[in-house]
Order: C-alpha cells, then structure tokens, then sequence
C-alpha cells in the first residue's frame, strides 16, 4: 500500500470515529459531513446503521459506568447516569478496547457539573468506587507469613511492608464509607448514612483487594499516614514516624502491633520486604 493509500485510509478511520463520538446538533451535524467521501452514497442507510452502531456504543458507556459506579448509578437513577455517560463519552472517549477501563474521569466530573453542586460528596464516592474497581482488576499476590520475623530482629530504617495488589486511599470530608456501604446487604441502612452526611462527618477510604474480593473500609488518621507513607515507598521506620507525628491530635496513641496483626488478618499487609523494594511491592494508586 502506497503512502498517499496508508494517508487516505488514516484520514477516513479518523472521521468515522469522530462522527461516532462526536454530538448531533442542528447546527453543526458530523454524519453530513464526518463520513469518509462515497460511503453514504454507495449505501443509503449508511446513516440510519451509524446512528444505530453509536446508540449501541453509548449503551454500553452506560453499561461500562453502572458496573463501575454502581452506588453512583443508584445515587444517580439510570436516566441521568445515562446523560452522565452519553457527556462523559463526548469529552472524555474511550482510549482502549476494553470499556471496563474507561470512566476514570468521572469523579472529576461530577466535582465539575453544576447541576450536582447540591450533593457534593458524589465526587469522593465516585473516587471510592474507582478504586474499588480497580482493586477488583489487580494483579494476584500471596502472602509471605515467613518473612514477618525480620520484624524482630532487623532495623526499621531497611526494611517496609508490603501492602495487597489494588491498596488505594481515598481522604474525604464527608462519609464515603458510609454511603457505599449503605448500598450493600450487610450494611448500614440509608438512614444512617444520611444523619452522618448532614452531620458533616469526614471518612477516609482504605481500598485493598483480599484474594479475589476488593475490601473497603474506614481508615482513622494514624493507619492512613502509615499506610499512605508506605504506598510512596517508604521505610517502616519512616512509615511509622508519619503515623506517631508528635504534632496530631489523635486520640488514641497509635497502636503499630495491633494495626499490624489486623491489617495481616484481613490481607492488607501481605509481608515483609526490603525497603529499597518497597516502591515496586507498593504500587497502588491514591485517588
């Protein structure tokens, strides 16, 4: 194929995706004028079968962003998760095949939108619920029980800890946990979730995946200096001085060998490495 041929099929594959993801107007109609020269011609129901492949294409940006967000599509009601979804395609498409990796833009999003200003908490629960997604979608770690002993016996300064595949934090100023677990069966009910919002009650998120399952869970200030000190890769000496900060006004004192045995009980902690490794062990994102 010459390079004028490569050129041409390069321009023609261009406009057909943008009349796919871009929007209809009375004004300014991209199926007139988007389509490569000849193919509305040559077929007749060349706009009747594109407006039918982008409907579809926009289903399944809906269907993408309801899997993805579902307390954000309960929250929402699927009419205007399905404007939500039919913005979002236009000002942020797909930048891969799979669906299941698009919608990260949405929380910034509903931070953005005017008409949602009245329930600000959507941005963080959006967030939340990101990184729920993608915890789902880490990659498989095992716990190595037997390196836990260079606890005893090693300097803090070499040494960190390894956290679960998917380890997010989300700090927010309103009840994020509580409101997505208000949307699960073995959670607290609406109500709840509701008094704690108006309230003002602030949540941290802590996001981790437990074998196959991603867990969600309030995280108190000192457990979330730690566990985002360890995420950029530091020391459990520095980890640990982040979290004991002689200056926060936590109440309790922090309890490193407590937090510690829970965090390996439920898989956030997976083990024991050297702290130059950290950084590569501890790859989690921090919405």
């Amino acid at each position: 194929m010459s390079a004028a041929a490569v050129s041409a099929l390069a321009n023609d594959q261009a406009r057909l995706v943008h009349a796919l993801l871009a929007r209809l107007d009375a004004q300014n109609d991209p199926l007139a004028h988007g389509l490569p020269a000849g193919l509305d011609a040559a077929h007749p129901q060349a706009r009747r079968g594109w407006l039918a492949y982008r409907a579809n294409a926009q289903a399944q940006a809906h269907s993408a962003l309801a899997s993805a967000y579902p307390v954000i599509h309960a929250l929402l009601g699927p009419e205007t998760l399905t404007r939500v979804a039919r913005d979002l395609w236009h000002r942020h498409p797909p930048a891969r095949g799979d669906l299941a990796q698009w919608g990260a833009a949405l929380p910034v999003w509903l931070e953005r939108c005017k008409d949602l200003e009245g329930l600000p908490y959507l941005s963080d629960v959006a967030r939340t619920e990101w990184a729920l997604h993608l915890a789902a979608t880490a990659r498989d770690a095992t716990a190595d029980l037997a390196s836990f002993a260079r606890l005893a016996h090693e300097d803090p300064a070499g040494i960190g800890l390894a956290l679960a595949p998917g380890t997010a934090v989300v700090v927010s100023r309103f009840p994020v946990v509580s409101v997505i677990a208000a949307h699960r069966p073995d959670g607290p009910d609406l109500a709840t979730a509701g008094r704690r919002l108006q309230a003002g009650v602030a949540e941290t998120a802590l996001i981790w995946r437990q074998g196959l399952a991603p867990r969600l869970a309030a995280c108190h200030a000192p457990a979330t200096r730690l566990v985002l000190a360890l995420l950029g890769g530091s020391s459990l000496l520095q980890a640990l001085e982040m979290a004991c900060d002689e200056t926060a006004t936590d109440h309790p004192p922090f309890d490193f060998s407590a937090w510690l045995h829970d965090a390996v009980a439920t898989g956030l902690v997976l083990g024991v490495r050297n702290a130059a490794d950290a950084s590569s062990v501890n790859p989690g994102a921090r919405p």
